[in-house]
């Protein structure tokens, strides 16, 4: 393949200077050996393939749940394994140290008594429960399952962009798109030492099964689901039959006066040991939260409490969310670790600082501003690309509630070479790689890369028109010639 006229204005994971990075090894000259035409044969290929496994994922679009094909761009993102190492351990440190920090919320709250974290940031945190002051959960641990956002800079460096502890989702998709790449790309998947993600689901069911209060019994796992209008339905129903776990909704589940969880079956009712949501606390338990709650199961949280069933991610551990604590990762990990951190964030301004949100009301054009608690892509304002109105809107937004926002620098987001109207151009991309932590910590080797579609576009959500690519960890002294 010619790459002599691809160009990127930023960092490109694949191409430098018209041709495969060299770091990449052997992968470098069999992708120089592909054509345009191989690509797009194998793209179809991928394509085909989506449709015939039944990937999908739900998009809500005037009123109504819409199921879409996954998009897949079949030409994977590709790291080396030295510099994933770096990007594991820097995960490892973040995800040992926010729970740490959830625990101590929960608890002794000392972290904000030591001056670290200021008391108003938790009084105004809208994912901090009350309800759960007091409780330890199993091993300590509040976010059992988390999804980090990475993105890489002009300069090469890789940032925190984001934590994601609440429910996080795409993890099926990361391994739905390996096994279409192993498809397309078979000969590749022999040749070189591609890392696997397919033990993830048996490293998910060890950490959930690890959470069990019955010891000496197998225990009995439910996936539990808001039902199947959830945009994140295909992944719940994945993961249970992955895991050979019990997919159930909340009106399958019952507490009874012994605070013991039950599930109804055909057979008669089982006992639950271990609960892994996917639904937001608020909905979890109508007698401890919102109690229109139908989707909840009544007396979940009294169950929890008591030690009968175990629940991951714990409620609560969303508190660590918050965009505006996220700010606060790296002196979070220095007080309870000692540590400098290993994986930066973003430079981040909080708006509830009156010297820094003057700055950021100064260069609001120049600036993305989040939401403390959006996800999906929602709320954010690209300062280079929005309009006066949108900037007016923002600024007065800001200034009636300067807790919730924060603001960063426009980044130079890297890119990759993806298929678009039939020919290879750079497109923007971020990586969210899965933690797990318990007695024995995991770090996906890769991750789900998302990548947007359309020419330059940062948003790389799917719900947004966003698409997604393998991601290959890749040992550049390993592998043959194409």
């Amino acid at each position: 393949m010619d790459w002599s006229t691809y160009r990127s204005s930023t960092w490109d994971e694949l191409i430098a200077d018209g041709a495969p990075r060299p770091e990449l090894g052997p992968l470098a000259d069999y992708l120089a050996a592909l054509t345009v035409s191989d690509v797009r044969a194998r793209q179809r290929a991928a394509e085909a393939a989506v449709q015939a496994m039944g990937i999908t994922f739900t998009v809500y679009q005037d009123g109504a749940n819409l199921d879409r094909a996954w998009p897949l761009d079949v030409l994977p993102r590709v790291i080396t394994t030295q510099e994933w190492d770096r990007v594991e351990a820097g995960l490892l440190q973040r995800m040992r140290a926010l729970n740490l920090f959830i625990d101590d919320l929960y608890g002794a709250q000392k972290v904000i008594a030591d001056g670290v974290l200021p008391a108003e940031l938790l009084a105004d945190s809208a994912n901090f429960r009350p309800e759960c002051c007091g409780i330890s959960p199993p091993q300590g641990v509040w976010a059992h399952i988390s999804g980090c956002d990475l993105v890489r800079d002009g300069d090469g460096t890789i940032y925190v962009l984001e934590d994601n502890l609440r429910v996080p989702s795409g993890v099926s998709y990361m391994l739905e798109n390996r096994k279409i790449t192993k498809r397309v790309f078979g000969d590749l998947f022999r040749d070189l030492d591609i890392q696997p993600v397919d033990d993830y689901p048996a490293r998910l069911y060890d950490l959930l099964a690890s959470l069990t209060p019955r010891r000496g019994v197998e225990p009995a796992l439910v996936v539990l689901t808001p039902g199947v209008h959830n945009s994140a339905y295909f992944e719940h129903a994945f993961l249970a039959q992955q895991m050979g776990a019990a997919l159930a909704e909340g009106s399958d589940l019952v507490v009874d006066d012994d605070d013991v969880v039950w599930m109804r079956t055909i057979d008669g009712r089982k006992r639950v040991d271990v609960i892994y949501r996917r639904i937001d606390d608020l909905f979890l338990d109508p007698e401890a939260f919102r109690p229109d709650s139908m989707l909840g199961v009544p007396g979940l949280m009294r169950a929890w409490r008591s030690g009968t069933v175990a629940i991951a991610n714990a409620p609560g551990a969303g508190v660590a969310d918050d965009k505006v604590i996220y700010s606060y990762v790296p002196e979070l990990v220095r007080y309870y670790l000692g540590e400098d951190i290993l994986l930066p964030n973003v430079p981040t301004w909080r708006c509830i600082d009156p010297a820094e949100r003057s700055h950021v009301l100064a260069h609001l054009h120049e600036l993305v501003v989040k939401p403390a608690n959006e996800s999906g892509g929602y709320g954010i304002l690209i300062g280079p690309r929005a309009t006066p109105e949108e900037l007016d809107e923002y600024r007065i937004r800001i200034e009636a509630d300067p807790r919730n926002f924060i603001a960063q620098p426009t980044l130079a987001i890297s890119t990759a070479p993806t298929l678009s109207g039939g020919q290879l151009a750079p497109r923007h991309l971020d990586l969210r790689p899965f933690v797990l932590s318990g007695d024995r910590a995991y770090v996906t080797r890769g991750g789900l890369t998302r990548v947007a579609l359309r020419e330059g576009s940062l948003v790389v959500n799917s719900s947004q028109g966003g698409g997604s690519k393998d991601t290959w960890i890749v040992d550049p002294t390993v592998g043959a010639r194409p």
